[in-house]
């Protein structure tokens, strides 16, 4: 598997830090409302890239942070006169509906900042110890960017350049315009833990950087995120990390590319910030995940309403050729299989590795979507052609769709989820047919749509679905 690695510019073969096992760590949100299509993007790429690598043979650990405190929850438990841990329970509760929704599994950690403060002290006070840290006056700790040789190197500009581009306050305490905070003193009313340096709280940064290398090391293999982190988050992370430890923190970075909404940036003040939650009243969010799905994850993508109406459309495709392989497997033999169908399987073993190649080149998922589909029309034409297909060529079919689909984590409804009560009034219009009381059946019809759902009459039988 190749991935692109930000911090090289180019595509690398993958090659685990240790055989057989992966370690990675996404950024979290930081949890002070419910998260937005942005977030949404990263949420979905690095969960496909954990199922990928699963797919693959791989023991994978997936470590995803929620950062509970920071200073927009802070704002926010003023605003609703309430307390951070509040707030921050509040919208962590929030974050796995929406992500369910999303089908986003749950990280193997999912680790708190501030269930963390004693690492994150551990690591200022290395940093410190090291030189590479400073306590000013008033109580704050600060990261001296000018110490360590390698800052910039995520983001490919230097120091100079990015010092020349700052703007500094005239009273400003640091030493230097990019120099970041490790630690913040505590202003009143603020949560605030006790310290080597006084009261106060972990600056954004540390708290990424020693969470992740208790969970994953010092070195680990991949650290992902939106691109927007690129810098100062992750310049940062390296930065504070690599001078701690005196090891290279992660080998590969990776990076999903910016959302834009109706072709303009998304952002509050153009009234085109959308949360999630409320795109799932409109839509399925399994239709978010396609779409998200259909690009490149690098490639930035814009969001619309027609551009979700069409992703709306390809999902519906894929669960109608499964739902039918599905129930025409419920009515098909045990037999021998036809040299069409033997052709048939050895093509399904080439559509996987086919769809294999595409998520090898660097998580190309868009190109693995234009595998499922072409793979579907193939499995459409076999089986509709051989009316007296053995159950072994439907289980065939239904097995390579699951085997992709699985990776991207589509199709994760079952096949009808029809009511019982649905089941049985259509068994109920079967009897009444056999027994050519048209009548009841037609009644027994009008019933199953008025509560929802079309019968349709095929030749192995009646099928149902939503109307």
């Amino acid at each position: 598997m190749k991935i692109y690695n930000t911090m090289t510019r180019q595509k690398e073969e993958f090659v685990p830090l240790h055989p057989g096992k992966v370690g990675i760590y996404a950024c979290g949100p930081t949890v002070y409302n419910f998260f937005h299509i942005g977030n949404a993007r990263p949420f979905i790429v690095f969960d496909v890239l954990r199922r990928y690598f699963r797919h693959l043979g791989y023991d994978v650990t997936f470590v995803q942070n929620f950062t509970d405190i920071d200073d927009k929850l802070i704002r926010r438990a003023n605003e609703e006169g309430t307390t951070v841990p509040e707030i921050a329970e509040k919208y962590i509760k929030e974050y796995y509906t929406d992500a369910e929704g999303l089908g986003v599994e749950k990280a193997d950690v999912h680790p708190r900042a501030t269930e963390h403060i004693g690492e994150i002290i551990t690591m200022i006070k290395k940093l410190e110890s090291k030189g590479y840290a400073y306590k000013t006056d008033n109580g704050d700790v600060y990261f001296d960017t000018q110490a360590f040789s390698g800052y910039g190197k995520l983001s490919g500009q230097n120091l100079e350049d990015r010092e020349a581009g700052a703007r500094i306050e005239v009273d400003d305490v640091k030493k230097n315009p990019m120099d970041f905070a490790l630690w913040k003193a505590q202003k009143p009313g603020e949560p605030a833990w006790n310290s080597p340096w006084g009261m106060g709280r972990p600056g954004w940064h540390i708290e990424c950087s020693a969470m992740s290398t208790k969970y994953l090391g010092d070195t680990f293999d991949i650290h992902c995120g939106g691109v927007d982190l690129i810098f100062p988050h992750h310049e940062n992370e390296i930065a504070q990390s690599e001078c701690a430890t005196g090891k290279p923190f992660a080998r590969y970075w990776m990076h999903n590319g910016h959302i834009n909404v109706d072709n303009r940036k998304m952002s509050k003040s153009l009234g085109n910030f959308l949360l999630v939650r409320d795109i799932s009243k409109e839509f399925d969010l399994e239709v978010v995940r396609m779409f998200m799905l259909s690009a490149h994850y690098r490639s930035p993508i814009n969001y619309s309403h027609n551009l979700l109406v069409q992703a709306q459309s390809s999902l519906e495709r894929l669960y109608t050729a499964r739902n039918n392989a599905i129930f025409a497997r419920e009515h098909a033999k045990e037999k021998e299989l036809t040299p069409e169908e033997t052709a048939f399987a050895a093509r399904s073993e080439q559509a996987i590795k086919a769809f294999d190649a595409a998520m090898d080149d660097d998580l190309n998922t868009a190109d693995a979507i234009g595998v499922i589909f072409d793979y579907i029309r193939d499995m459409n034409t076999v089986l509709a052609d051989a009316n007296d297909a053995s159950r072994q060529t439907f289980d065939t079919a239904l097995s390579t769709l699951k085997c992709m689909t699985d990776v991207l984590g589509l199709l994760r409804k079952e096949a009808d989820g029809v009511p019982d009560e649905i089941k049985q009034l259509v068994e109920q219009r079967t009897a009444a047919k056999k027994n050519k009381d048209y009548a009841l059946a037609d009644e027994i019809r009008n019933k199953v749509l008025a509560m929802g759902y079309v019968i349709e009459d095929t030749p192995k039988g009646a099928k149902v679905k939503k109307a």
